[in-house]
Formats: structure tokens, C-alpha cells, sequence
């Protein structure tokens, strides 16, 4: 079976999140772990360490740094996933969004809350898609969960940090985040275990959190390349946004397109 298939394809636009095994190639896996030992040793301005004093293991989050990491530019330009992200999203230009960067070590019991991106973000439109690439092989237990389908529900829910605390978006009309974890059998949650050069496509909009890491070996390394497509456009929203991207210039409504937000593919 091909990669994208058609049933591939089709999966992602139903359920907002599907696997693609074999998707990489070891030789970028391998740069990718270059580029996020380099990224932990010297972190960029927008790094956070998301553990508590005293509590066992460390959960590292940092973005935006491909232009000066010379291993996520080359990822962005040179890899196959722009080519797989326009395939899932049906979008023959792709945009480079910005790269998130997460690492729980061993034993690491802090929690991704439950949280979908688009509402954090200057984006606009429904091409939207980002890869959560594995670093390390991740049991079911340690993996994202997605809920199945919520890309579509035409809801907006207020953005969470994820040391728990909602931001400031009382005008807006998003919602607050259902409490998923006491209603599991309410959706249909999806997760896999994962072994490097599989990762997941999911869209902006689809909700998902993450547990901690309950191996006492294993770091779960993730790289997550964030794109979007032809019909995405430039949005200010209210309050505070993440990544903030003060450089940008653009004015609403306007299409992705700068020095920020290079073209990787052409429309």
C-alpha cells in the first residue's frame, strides 16, 4: 500500500489524526536528534521547562528555532514532509508554520493538557496540518491522544499554557476545554505505539493531549513540523498568542507568505 493512499487521505480528513508508518527515513531521524540536542543546549528565547521543583523528570518545550538549527531548515526544506503534508491537506503550496520541540524524560509525570492549536495561533483556514514525529520509540501509554473527529465540530476552546493555566480570551467566544479524561467513553480516542520514522498528521483544530512519560528508560523526543496551505490566511486574535511572532507584519487576512512563513511547495 502506498503511503497516502486514499484511505489515508480520507482518515485524516475524518478523524483529524492518522499514523504514517515508515514515513521517514532513518537518516533524518538521525538529524532530527542532532537538531534537538543542539536545541537543548542552547535554548532559544522561547524555551520552557515545564516540571515543577522536586518533581522527578524534566518535560522541555521550545519553537521557532529552524532558522538558526541548521538541521530543522534542512528537515523543512529538504525532507519528504512538506510533500506529505500537502498530500494529507490537499493542498499543492505549503507553507512552514514553525517547529515545536518536546521532550519528556524518563519519568517524567507532567501532563499535556487537553488543547487543540489553531485557537493559539495567526492562523486562519481549514489547510492545516502538522507531523508529531517520534524520536523514540513511544508505547501507547506514553503517546499524544486524539479525539477523533473534534476538527470538525465547529467549536473553539480557550488556549491552555501547559502548566495548566487558561489565557486571557474572555471576549472571544471560545469555550472552555470539555473535561475529557472523566468522559473517555464519550470519544473515540486515538493513540499508537510508535517507533522512529512513523509519525502522526494531525489538523490545527483536532483536540489532543498527552500523558506523562511512565518509562524509566526511555526519553520521548518529539518534533512537531507545523504547516499550512493554500487557503490559509494571516489572523490577529485577542489577547495572547503562541507562538507570538512579533516580527510579522502582515495584516489580516492576508496569506502566509514572508520570511516567517516561507513557501516550501508552490501552488
Amino acid at each position: 500500500m502506498q503511503l497516502l493512499d486514499d484511505t489515508t487521505i480520507a482518515s485524516f480528513h475524518e478523524d483529524g489524526a492518522v499514523i504514517l508508518r515508515r514515513a521517514l527515513s532513518a537518516e533524518w531521524i538521525e538529524t532530527l536528534r542532532r537538531g534537538v540536542e543542539q536545541n537543548m543546549s542552547t535554548p532559544g528565547p522561547y524555551t520552557r521547562g515545564y516540571t515543577k521543583g522536586g518533581a522527578p523528570g524534566h518535560f522541555f518545550g521550545d519553537y521557532c528555532n529552524w532558522r538558526r538549527i541548521d538541521a530543522y531548515s534542512s528537515f523543512f526544506f529538504d525532507s519528504p514532509a512538506a510533500d506529505l503534508a500537502g498530500a494529507l491537506m490537499g493542498s499543492s503550496k505549503v507553507n512552514l508554520f514553525h517547529e515545536h520541540v518536546l521532550v519528556k524524560e524518563p519519568g517524567t509525570l507532567d501532563r499535556t493538557p487537553w488543547h487543540h492549536d489553531q485557537p493559539y495561533y495567526c492562523v486562519d483556514g481549514r489547510d492545516t496540518c502538522s507531523l508529531w514525529i517520534p524520536l523514540d520509540p513511544v508505547s501507547r501509554d506514553t503517546c499524544v491522544e486524539f479525539v477523533a473527529g473534534s476538527h470538525r465540530w465547529g467549536r473553539w476552546f480557550t488556549p491552555t499554557k501547559f502548566v495548566g493555566v487558561q489565557y486571557d480570551r474572555q471576549d472571544d467566544g471560545y469555550e472552555a476545554m470539555p473535561d475529557i479524561d472523566a468522559n473517555r467513553d464519550a470519544y473515540r480516542l486515538l493513540s499508537w505505539d510508535l517507533e522512529p520514522g512513523d509519525c502522526i498528521a494531525f489538523h490545527f483544530l483536532t483536540v489532543h493531549g498527552a500523558p506523562g512519560n511512565l518509562s524509566q528508560s526511555t526519553r520521548r523526543r518529539a518534533f512537531a513540523a507545523r504547516f499550512t496551505g493554500a487557503d490559509a490566511t494571516y489572523v490577529r486574535r485577542q489577547g495572547e498568542m503562541s507562538p507570538p511572532f512579533p516580527e510579522v507584519t502582515l495584516e489580516p487576512g492576508q496569506k502566509l507568505d514572508c520570511e516567517t512563513f516561507p513557501v516550501l511547495r508552490a501552488g
